[in-house]
């Protein structure tokens, strides 16, 4: 078995795309809005998490620029790399966030920006339940992903064959509710990323309060 074969797919994927990636995505309007929206309502000198942190751009960087501290954390050693680079005054670590400790009630804001599609459905509700936890009560929670109501489905992503998993609209507001999470609010929208290999994508961003009873 080759050293390529026995990295998770994601690692795979994402240390093959590189700066590509921020190419295509960093200016989505929508993404960008889920930023603000975000910032916002966090608190002073807030202390926030990054999942999927990628190159860093935009959403490390946006929450810097606004005074607040990161933690990113992206499966990439090339992304891990690539963010390091461009936004230092975050902190990145390579890591699995399925595999990652993280302890209860001690950020104040997270954001999981399309960095869940290639887990299980399984694993994608442990994971929110484990984000929620590690959200302080009344913290804020920015996810976005591609809704569909698919399981280990393959396809192209910028040139790159991927499988992924997701869920339907209504499948996803359920799941961040049982993980705990007030929904507050979601936006659709379609998405036409800047790379000659991609295709229009339908994205779903939903906005989220942990109870303020820390449940």
């Amino acid at each position: 078995m080759s050293h390529e074969d026995q990295r998770p797919p994601a690692a795979v994927l994402f240390d093959a795309l590189g700066p590509e990636y921020e190419k295509a995505f960093a200016h989505a309007p929508a993404h960008l809005s889920a930023l603000e929206w975000l910032i916002e309502r966090l608190p002073p000198a807030a202390r926030t998490l990054d999942v999927g942190s990628g190159t860093g751009r935009p959403t490390a960087a946006a929450l810097i620029d606004a005074g607040h501290s990161v933690l990113g954390v992206d499966i990439s050693p090339v992304m891990v790399e690539l963010a390091a680079r461009q936004v230092p005054q975050a902190e990145f670590r390579c890591a699995d966030i399925r595999d990652l400790p993280l302890e209860a009630d001690s950020f104040d804001g997270v954001c999981v920006f399309f960095s869940l599609l290639q887990m299980t459905r399984a694993e994608q509700s442990a994971v929110m339940r484990q984000l929620t936890l590690a959200l302080r009560p009344g913290g804020h929670l920015v996810l976005a992903t591609v809704p569909a109501d698919v399981e280990d489905v393959e396809v192209v992503f910028m040139g790159q064959p991927v499988r992924a998993t997701s869920f339907a609209e209504e499948d996803i507001t359920g799941m961040l509710e049982t993980a705990g999470l007030v929904v507050l609010s979601r936006h659709s929208s379609t998405f036409a990323p800047n790379h000659p290999d991609a295709e229009p994508e339908p994205h779903l961003f939903v906005h989220c309060r942990r109870d303020e009873t820390g449940r």
